[in-house]
């Protein structure tokens, strides 16, 4: 695909999943997102085409906020003058990594902000088809080594579907 001068060409974002953890409920698993024992995991989309090119994880939920799960891995794949769209977690990373809602609120114009906000919107999309598995839906039950398999097998059949099925809603971004 063709770099058309953006310095952001995908966007970003973590989402929780429920887990049980056999072992009491230590702080490092808690979401509180959900009151609960969960994995995180990071998921970027190509603003162009809103396909999956970016999976990072699982990490406990406690341990690992989204900008520790940032910092390591994908600020290290960025190139030089490259950004990522993201949400607010990212804070600490702006504005040299990341393009943050309330930290462009000054610079960019009103169109700038709903260009930015759909590209967010498309990236909660994603999450939300994500979490149609049942497996992903309902805590998992099973020992939580296996819950990147059943992750990552939701994430390519859901990147199939976007692909060949029911595209995402396009989101014409020139930032």
């Amino acid at each position: 695909m063709d770099d058309d001068g953006s310095d952001c060409l995908i966007s970003v974002d973590c989402t929780d999943y429920k887990v049980t953890v056999k072992k009491g409920r230590p702080k490092a698993w808690f979401s509180y997102k959900f009151r609960n024992t969960g994995l995180r995991y990071e998921i970027g989309l190509c603003i162009k085409t809103g396909y999956i090119v970016w999976v990072h994880g699982p990490f406990p939920c406690g341990d690992y906020n989204d900008i520790t799960i940032f910092r390591s891995a994908l600020l290290h794949e960025l190139d030089e003058n490259e950004r990522v769209e993201c949400d607010d977690g990212y804070g600490g990373e702006a504005p040299s990594f990341c393009k943050i809602p309330k930290k462009q609120k000054n610079y960019d114009d009103d169109d700038k902000l709903i260009m930015r906000g759909l590209v967010r919107s498309r990236q909660e999309t994603v999450n939300k088809r994500l979490k149609q598995f049942n497996c992903l839906k309902v805590p998992f039950r099973h020992d939580v080594i296996y819950h990147a398999k059943f992750f990552r097998a939701a994430a390519v059949l859901t990147q199939l579907s976007i692909k060949h099925v029911e595209p995402l809603f396009a989101v014409d971004y020139n930032d």
